[in-house]
């Protein structure tokens, strides 16, 4: 692959709330390393407001093919409903560029072997936004875990309780397997259950329960899930779009210390609470306090981590099979749901109805035929 430039070019693919909201001020918080050159959009109304707030030269355009071909970025940011994420980014790997795609990255194992694939292809690299991985508060709490600094992980809670309405599912892609890949375990808890396997490492087996209790949607509105972690440790995930007090909380209880957060959309150091066990020493517990430098978690921290990755020419954060092994829980999540049975670590492959889509085609789950 050819140098990099000084300043990374990069194009966005979708304009709407999530990119302007929160990949617009990332690239301006990196403007030193970045400069956004085009933005891509099927409404152009819509693309034309983003090229205003953006308010550099930003080339627009209604293709993203004919985009790449014109631009050829150094990165690409994806901003688009789920359904497009695969094939916009295998199309921006095939042309040279790296990839940071909103969550979830695809819709199935199967789609995301796919990326995988063009990866290997082409050398370059497809990243999936999980931002609260990032931060001080979550480096910190990962090292003292890693470290054993807190004692043997035993027992974890994993918490997203949030609400949403009739109205937010009226919108046409969502609630819909094809279009979202699932309800709260994909579109909403995803975010949590990441950071908790970048706290405690590889999963080995779940038991899970799924329902529909309030919404009119293919997918599940509230999720379940038993967890046995290969440390042995046991966790319960919740995902609720039910809730009306939202919150999103981990709670992981060591031999040594019990580590919480609490939060909704994002957290800073000061949202890490660690509570020593009685007997542990006063001065080793105040080592665990949070680090002085407060980065909070965000698109910003993400996208400095994935330039870094560039710029050393290795593989990102959030990047091939760790990437995969979130989806994978999440597909895991749902075969034991939907069949009643216990799931194992990597027991979804080629030829399991789960493989291709996370509703396994189970005749109670699966998209029904609409006359």
């Amino acid at each position: 692959m050819p140098p990099l430039p000084a300043r990374r070019r990069v194009a966005v693919v979708g304009t709407g709330a999530i990119v302007g909201g929160s990949h617009l001020p990332a690239l301006r918080a990196h403007s030193g390393r970045v400069e956004l050159v085009a933005a891509v959009d099927v409404d152009p109304d819509r693309l034309d407001a983003f090229r205003e707030l953006a308010g550099e030269d930003v080339a627009g355009y209604t293709s993203m093919d004919a985009m790449l071909d014109a631009v050829r970025p150094d990165l690409v940011l994806i901003g688009t409903p789920p359904s497009l994420h695969r094939e916009q980014t295998v199309a921006a790997l095939k042309a040279g560029a790296w990839v940071l795609c909103e969550k979830p990255l695809t819709l199935s194992l199967a789609e995301y072997d796919e990326i995988a694939a063009a990866e290997e292809a082409s050398g370059a690299y497809a990243s999936v936004v999980f931002q609260h991985r990032y931060g001080s508060g979550a480096a910190h709490a990962r090292e003292l875990i890693a470290s054993g600094e807190l004692g043997a992980p035993r027992v974890a809670h994993c918490q997203t309780t949030w609400h949403r309405d009739a109205a937010y599912y009226a919108v046409p892609w969502r609630g819909k397997w094809s279009t979202e890949g699932g309800g709260p375990t994909m579109g909403h808890g995803i975010h949590q259950y990441d950071l908790l396997l970048h706290l405690l490492g590889p999963w080995s087996e779940i038991r899970a329960m799924a329902a529909r209790l309030v919404h009119d949607t293919e997918s599940e509105d509230v999720s379940t899930a038993l967890v046995r972690f290969e440390n042995g440790a046991l966790a319960t995930v919740v995902n609720s779009v039910l809730s009306p007090d939202e919150v999103s909380r981990l709670r992981i209880d060591c031999a040594d210390a019990t580590v919480e957060l609490t939060h909704l959309y994002g957290h800073r150091n000061d949202d890490w609470v660690y509570t020593p066990a009685p007997h542990v020493p006063s001065e080793r517990a105040e080592a665990w306090r949070n680090p002085a430098s407060d980065v909070p978690s965000s698109h910003t921290a993400q996208l400095g981590a994935l330039l870094d990755a560039q710029d050393n020419g290795v593989r990102p954060p959030n990047s091939g099979p760790e990437a995969r092994g979130t989806l994978e829980f999440a597909a895991a999540l749902y075969k034991a749901a939907f069949t009643g049975s216990p799931v194992h670590a990597g027991e979804i492959a080629p030829g399991d109805p789960f493989y291709p889509a996370m509703h396994g085609d189970h005749p109670h789950w699966a998209p029904k035929e609409r006359a």
